[in-house]
């Protein structure tokens, strides 16, 4: 089955802060690149197969975090653990964690850049 997402990029001001935020967060360490000279912190994951959807934190003057952008989804499986570290990381969460029935449950947050990103959880 092909994934309708296959790459994602978050804009940040400060790209160690914002890697900061998202490492504390989710309890992750992400991987610190860069491409074509522009900074990159990636999200890691475990599937490196084909089909494996990769994203990353960038650092480019030709991008400005914001909440008026995308809104993606973090895989986020014990969602009441990274809603707890939001406040801590320096984030605010915007939309509690909320029931979407058979699919789990979701929440968004501001992140340290502004962005607005969301959280989703089978459980």
């Amino acid at each position: 089955m092909k994934n309708a997402l296959n790459w994602f990029e978050i804009p940040t001001a400060d790209i160690d802060r914002a890697a900061a935020f998202y490492e504390k967060m989710l309890a992750a360490k992400m991987r610190r690149e860069s491409f074509g000279g522009v900074p990159h912190v990636l999200f890691t994951t475990e599937d490196t197969g084909k089909g494996a959807v990769g994203g990353a934190l960038i650092q480019d003057t030709q991008r400005k975090p914001g909440a008026s952008g995308t809104l993606i989804y973090l895989d986020a499986p014990n969602l009441d653990a990274c809603l707890s570290r939001v406040r801590d990381a320096g984030g605010e969460i915007t939309m509690p964690k909320t029931n979407i029935g058979e699919h789990g449950f979701i929440a968004v947050v501001r992140d340290t850049e502004g962005n607005l990103v969301g959280l989703h959880s089978h459980a």
